[in-house]
């Protein structure tokens, strides 16, 4: 019932265990309209059918008219207004099925739809009625203008990719479990949140009739295959992110104010504040926008979010404010250098080959979590041994016992999503006290759980089983005492190492990676003729080179929390703004006063958001 829901924003959005519909055979589905799934399928207000129509063209539509064509980009934003609409996956073959029904007061689409990737299902009138058509453009403005519309659609996307990524639409990814190459285009698709379903080629006999069918062999994987029509023989990313439309940049000048590196928390704030203050913004990413935080299952000591909120619901809305204001976001692009390209500008290049050049740069590549080393471990990386606790691992865990190594937060909350899919979860700490690095309220959580069994002074010192983990050796570090633990996942939260390769020799870094900021960063500066004549000395979040800053968990000695890592980027801008007012030609509006001070960057112009043009 409407009135048992919480309040607008606090809904969660639904994870895949709680998924309850089904595809149907498109001849055996009647035309009923498919039911509201928290939030996933709203209809629509006059008063917001009204506001979208100020902005769209009524049309009408016939039986079997196709509105968006799976695979291809999605160009407009439908209201249904008379008659029904079927979302279809693998539209128009044998093995077509219908997803869901549409009727009046409904809209068509998903995520996809407002970050401009192709479609993973098709949309097909069903009867004869009348659809409003809103160009993306006007949608995206209503988005940010209208906070009635832009909560109602952006909650329905949201779930609506949840529910595909439930039912295993998309495209298909065909490997071994124990290929690296497999576990590389597995991790990039979980991470960017992007509908697939995995066919092991070593036990699902889908495998071979596919193979057989594209007339393959087994040495010739892994594939991705998609609609029957499009296969990718051993893709790297970039060309899996291009076949699904994930953003690029764009070709020609590279140059810009402020280039971000990395897309967490820390970098998408520092996005969302240089491109809302006027300044050319890009963001890279090595791999999938949100970063750690984008793999949490919820983040329950975020302020503003009482209920918490999924590391995937922050993101996407962190994604969609940054591209609101004009910020450019770009991925798989993996930074493989930095150095001055001269007094006012810096270049980072790309494994690509590529080149960016800014007037500033900030470093937000987070950290990724360490590896466990012990024997056996690494064979089973990818299919038992997980580095994050999404819905994807989690479906694999719902009758036998899985393990998490780690006493962080991330392995708290790690834990408590497991346990709700899990029959038990055994959380394995190497100190003496659980609190030592958890926050309160989850250490809390975690020893009231009747599924959680808390193991102190416990190191996993053997990962067992030859396809599949069946078996830890686990050691008590107080008395050396061994014994086996019986689970068949095992989850790893051990502290992060940071990106910070690419750096070496260029910024100061601690002993441990990190990049170190500020005063000390300037007296480990290794070309300290940089700050000649700048009439200032290095501020708090600058990495040693003016210009250049260093937020978020890459940063040394920075506090690692979500909270934490969006302030300091929204920090590193304020300075940004300082360093290019020091830049700036004597003179000019925004040149430091006496104090040393600039409030406006003098290049500062009006930028108008993409999603305004």
């Amino acid at each position: 019932m409407s009135g048992d829901r919480p309040p607008p924003g606090e809904e969660p959005i639904p994870e895949i265990s709680e998924i309850s519909e089904k595809p149907e055979k498109a001849d055996e589905v009647a035309f009923w309209e498919t039911p509201d799934l928290y939030g996933a399928y709203p209809r629509l207000t006059e008063d917001q059918t009204a506001r979208l129509a100020e902005h769209g063209r009524r049309r009408t539509m016939v039986p079997d008219e196709v509105l968006i064509q799976e695979g291809e980009p999605c160009e407009a934003f439908f209201v249904v207004l008379g008659g029904s609409v079927a979302v279809v996956e693998n539209h128009g073959t044998p093995e077509e099925h219908v997803l869901r029904v549409h009727g009046p007061g409904r809209f068509i689409g998903e995520l996809g739809l407002l970050h401009g990737q192709v479609a993973f299902y098709t949309a097909v009138a069903r009867e004869p009625g009348e659809v409003l058509v809103v160009s993306l453009d006007r949608l995206r403005h209503l988005v940010s203008q209208d906070p009635a519309i832009g909560d109602t659609v952006l909650r329905a996307c949201l779930c609506r990719r949840a529910l595909l990524v439930g039912q295993g639409a998309g495209f298909r990814i065909i490997g071994s479990r124990y290929s690296p190459d497999t576990r590389r285009l597995r991790e990039f698709a979980v991470r960017n949140r992007l509908p697939h379903r995995w066919i092991d080629l070593e036990t699902d006999g889908e495998a071979e009739e596919l193979l057989r069918r594209f007339g393959v062999g087994p040495e010739e994987t892994p594939l991705v295959i998609w609609r029957d029509t499009t296969l990718l023989r051993n893709p790297s990313n970039a060309e899996l992110a291009r076949l699904i439309g994930l953003p690029s940049l764009p070709g020609g000048n590279r140059h810009g104010d402020v280039l971000i590196v990395g897309s967490g928390p820390a970098g998408l704030a520092a996005a969302v504040y240089a491109a809302s203050e006027g300044l050319s913004t890009t963001v890279v990413e090595a791999m999938a926008t949100g970063g750690q935080a984008g793999t949490s299952s919820r983040i329950e000591n975020l302020l503003g979010f009482p209920s918490g909120i999924s590391g995937a619901e922050l993101t996407e809305r962190a994604v969609l404010q940054a591209d609101k204001f004009g910020a450019g976001i770009s991925l798989p692009l993996e930074a493989t250098g930095l150095h001055a390209k001269d007094e006012d500008h810096y270049v980072v290049a790309f494994a690509d080959g590529g080149e960016i050049a800014a007037r500033a740069v900030v470093l937000a590549m987070g950290a990724r979590y360490r590896r466990l080393q012990v024997p056996g471990i690494a064979r089973l990386e990818g299919t038992s041994v997980h580095y994050s606790a999404t819905v994807y691992e989690a479906q694999q865990c719902r009758t036998d016992p899985v393990a998490v190594v780690g006493g962080g937060n991330s392995a708290g909350q790690a834990v408590l999503f497991l346990a709700g899919y899990a029959p038990k979860v055994y959380l394995l700490v190497r100190g003496g006290d659980l609190g030592a690095s958890m926050s309160r309220y989850l250490v809390d959580q975690v020893e009231r759980h009747p599924r959680v069994e808390v193991m102190l002074h416990t190191e996993v010192t053997e990962v067992i089983g030859r396809e599949v983990l069946e078996e830890l050796d686990v050691v008590d570090n107080r008395t050396g005492v061994h014994r086996r633990l019986g689970a068949r996942s095992l989850f790893v939260f051990t502290g992060a190492e940071p990106h910070t390769e690419w750096l070496a020799g260029t910024v100061a870094l601690d002993s441990r990676g990190f990049v170190v900021t500020g005063p000390e960063a300037q007296e480990a500066c290794a070309h300290p003729e940089v700050w000649h004549g700048r009439g200032r000395s290095c501020m708090t979040l600058e990495a040693g080179l003016p210009g250049v800053f260093a937020v978020g968990d890459v940063r040394s000695g920075s506090v690692k929390r979500v909270a934490s890592a969006a302030g300091e980027g929204a920090m590193a801008i304020h300075s940004v703004h300082r360093h290019l007012g020091h830049a700036a030609v004597p003179g000019t509006p925004g040149t430091p006063t006496v104090t040393g001070r600039s409030d406006v960057s003098p290049r500062l112009r009006h930028r108008e958001s993409a999603w305004l043009a």
